[in-house]
């Protein structure tokens, strides 16, 4: 016994020394591509020496001796610390996912093969302005003599992922950079989306007239009235409902309805500052991951020294200020895509209706390659309209009548994108003028751009907007017959056509995606807009002081009042505060009474440690889905998220609207009320099951839990402990500090989408701005650099934003300088 027991102790304590051995070598491997800030590298490429200055946040400030170096610097920062989220965004843009991670990523593949983003920004290199082409060609350089440096010094693959997904780094190309500003692009339009939601609802109501309650417009001038969608198309069969979407991969950069770009901006005039200049304040909503989109950096140009939010993979500071201008974006909401049903002819389906009769697609064939698994071949078509999407992508055929088959209609589909150049103009513009007229080359992502200088303020919509036949059957609202004439576009919209506030009388501009401008069809910009609260609240923090500061810009961006909550509540519990006696303890009647008795003394304000934010959001969740599910079914699923404006029409029976509250399948009449009430013991109920029943001890942050989460190792076990990152926020999805909700069980308030990136600028005290990321520089999850921000973010705080020179080095942890051989 005591001899199989040595031998027991032996086995186990070698079982645990091999267990050692191999973490220790596992760290050791992944720690190797850590980088290190502080040395002198000779590299190929440059002009002359660099020297990047790495203060302790771990930003780089790259201080060159021309242009051209500046940004070899900057890739090679970039490709220092997010070397594994560059190429994946590149292999995404190429449709090459599929050879690193097999079937898992195969539609995602499939779908971005089929919109050519990458032979696309191929193309447009030779678009660019010479400045543009230099800055590409340089930065190409930088990343490439980063990847040299990772192969000739074994820096463990250059990052962990590296080893888990094997594959060559190819060097780094200047269409590389180009497309992932169309990738950027794809991320944050989402109109097509709520084109096929309109339809498929537009299908599924009883009473088709009911749409404009569902769906509502953002208050204003009125619409007319939509053709039902299915009279678009006579005497063709089409599915009479649309089953749920399913949720996208993490790896795809669809967004999901009511995920794409969201953001805040917002400028002063000297008029209006107390300091005596001007002021701006940006946050760009994105769906949060680890890392973060953003990556903060500053270079220094013949022009000036430029600080602010970067996008690893791409030469140009997309956001934040030079020491003469800045400049924030907002998404726009521009209408910038359209679908088009094609009729096939009957006779051979490799052609299409036209306006001037049968056509030819363009076609070309293409090979996925998958993982351990046998290629795939595609054979891509075009229209005169755009690319053919396949009828199982965002459940299209529910939409397509038999037989035809859909194509897309987007802006950013250009093979002459200039996009890049008017970034980098924008970067050296001296004014607002300067800005203005760089904004010009613009194609996409559409965006709203808020400006100042040291005396003025402006805020213009850039991007290419299409030109519409004022006499297009849906008006670009639903799926259009591709072969009637007036459905098609007609070219683009001058810049003329493009919104512009330049220096207002009050002093103030600013966008909150809401709706900027009421203007007919077609020049009308959209009519799906982003937001219709924020912009409430927004406005009443403005108009409540005569001047503003740095501090009250910041207090506005991480205020979180709902005015959604302030009006809501007051209509849907009505007839409920007040109803007699207290009910006896223990019963639902009394776990009501508590709910309403803490809703009715709150003030909207979404905090993280408060209960009521918990129960108000699953009240209104509960309540819209008993409202719309006997009338659309399953369909009910793709409405995730609560929309304001329809709760209040129904509760205000506006146009008849009141109708919602009663229950098709039932014998009896339901109120409104009933409605009201029933939801909230829903909610009730589905709150006691997941965060208890002592409704004063809720907390609203352990629902909102911000998820930055890996793409690719978010949900391996034991590695997620690692790469994840997870905070309590207060906040949204209606508040200034939005907090967009996931919409999904089983976590539908995790918040998935929101600022990452903050800004704050003050032309009074320029070194007084301030920024911020959500996660933090690294894309290393063993470095110190990798949520050491995020920790700043969540609290509501900020790094300093000074183009100081001495201030950079003074803070340094290290100074990399790259010397020419």
């Amino acid at each position: 016994m005591a001899t199989l027991f040595r031998w027991l102790l032996r086995l186990t304590s070698a079982a645990i020394l091999l267990a050692v051995l191999g973490l220790g070598l596992v760290y050791y491997l992944a720690a190797r591509s850590l980088p290190d800030y502080d040395k002198v590298l000779a590299v190929e490429g440059s002009r002359a020496e660099i020297e990047i200055v790495r203060d302790n946040a771990g930003v780089p400030h790259i201080f060159p001796q021309n242009d051209s170096d500046a940004y070899f610097g900057l890739g090679y920062a970039h490709a220092q610390d997010r070397l594994w989220q560059m190429t994946l965004l590149r292999r995404t843009a190429q449709g090459r996912l599929s050879e690193l991670f097999g079937r898992r990523t195969l539609e995602t593949d499939t779908l971005m093969r089929r919109l050519d983003l990458y032979p696309l920004a191929v193309r447009s290199v030779a678009a660019q302005d010479p400045q543009a082409l230099e800055a590409l060609e340089a930065y190409a350089a930088g990343v490439n003599a980063r990847i040299a440096e990772i192969n000739a010094e074994s820096l463990g693959r250059g990052a962990p992922e590296f080893f888990l997904f094997n594959a060559p780094i190819a060097p780094w190309q200047p269409a590389d950079s180009l497309a992932i500003v169309k990738l950027m692009a794809l991320q944050l339009s989402g109109q097509f989306r709520e084109e096929i939601l309109r339809a498929q609802t537009s299908l599924a109501l009883p009473d088709p007239a009911r749409l404009q309650d569902i769906l509502p417009d953002i208050p204003g001038a009125g619409t007319a009235a939509l053709p039902d969608y299915a009279q678009l198309f006579p005497g063709k069969t089409l599915q009479p409902f649309a089953t749920a979407a399913h949720e996208m991969d993490a790896l795809s950069p669809f967004p999901e309805r009511g995920l794409a770009g969201a953001s805040n901006a917002w400028a002063a005039s000297p008029a209006r500052s107390a300091g005596g200049g001007t002021l701006l304040a940006n946050d760009p909503h994105l769906g949060f991951t680890a890392p973060s989109t953003w990556y903060l950096a500053r270079l220094e140009l013949s022009s000036g020294g430029v600080i602010g939010g970067t996008v690893p993979g791409v030469p140009a500071v997309m956001l934040g200020r030079s020491e003469h201008l800045a400049w924030g974006l907002t998404s726009s909401y521009l209408d910038d895509q359209d679908l088009f049903i094609e009729e096939l002819d009957p006779d051979n389906p490799d052609r299409y209706r036209t306006p001037e009769g049968f056509a030819a697609f363009e076609t070309r064939r293409t090979i996925v390659d998958i993982k351990n698994e046998a290629p795939v071949t595609l054979t891509l078509r075009w229209t005169e309209n755009g690319p053919v999407l396949p009828r199982s992508a965002f459940d299209l055929g529910s939409i397509t009548p038999q037989g035809d088959v859909v194509s897309l209609a987007w802006t950013a589909l250009d093979g002459a994108d200039t996009s890049l150049s008017a970034a980098l103009r924008l970067m050296r513009a001296q004014d607002v003028d300067e800005a203005l007229a760089a904004s010009e080359l613009y194609v996409a992502p559409s965006q709203m751009l808020t400006l100042i200088d040291g005396e003025r303020i402006a805020m213009k919509l850039i991007g290419t907007m299409p030109a519409r036949d004022p006499a297009h059957q849906s008006q670009g609202r639903l799926p259009s017959p591709g072969w009637i004439e007036a459905n098609r576009w007609q070219g683009r919209l001058p810049d003329s056509a493009n919104p512009l506030f330049l220096d207002p009388p009050g002093g103030i501009v600013g966008n909150t995606n809401n709706k900027v401008i009421d203007r007919p069809f077609p020049e009308h910009v959209s009519f799906d807009w982003g937001d219709s609260q924020r912009v409430m609240r927004w406005q009443s923090l403005m108009t409540g002081r005569q001047v503003h500061t740095r501090d009250s810009f910041i207090e506005a961006q991480l205020d979180t009042v709902s005015p959604a909550a302030r009006t809501l509540l007051p209509l849907i519990g009505r007839d409920l505060w007040y109803t007699g006696e207290a009910a006896p303890e223990g019963t639902p009647e009394r776990q009501r009474q508590r709910a309403l008795d803490l809703l009715a003394n709150w003030n909207g304000e979404m905090n993280e440690h408060l209960p009521e934010p918990l129960l108000y959001a699953a009240w209104l969740r509960a309540l819209q889905d008993r409202l719309i599910r006997d009338e659309i079914g399953p369909l009910a699923d793709n409405y995730t998220h609560v929309e304001p404006l329809f709760i209040e029409r129904v509760f205000r029976d506006i146009d008849g609207a009141g109708v919602w509250c009663d229950v098709i399948r039932s014998v009896v009449v339901e109120t409104c009320s009933d409605i009201a009430r029933m939801a909230l013991d829903d909610a009730l109920v589905w709150v006691g099951e997941r965060h208890g029943t002592a409704l004063e001890s809720l907390r609203w942050g352990d629902a909102h839990q911000a998820a930055h989460e890996h793409p690719v190792l978010g949900n391996v076990p034991l590695l997620r402990s690692f790469v994840n990152i997870r905070q309590s926020t207060s906040g949204g999805d209606f508040t200034l500090q939005r907090g967009r909700t996931s919409g999904r069980d089983p976590q539908p308030f995790s918040n998935v989408h929101g600022a990452t990136y903050r800004g704050v600028y003050d032309f009074a005290d320029p070194d007084s701005s301030v920024y911020i990321l959500s996660t933090g520089e690294s894309g290393h999850f063993l470095s110190r650099h990798y949520d050491d921000l995020g920790t700043l973010w969540r609290r509501g705080e900020y790094l300093p934003m000074s183009l100081d020179q001495d201030l950079a080095r003074a803070a340094s942890v290290g100074i990399t300088r790259l010397v020419t051989p």
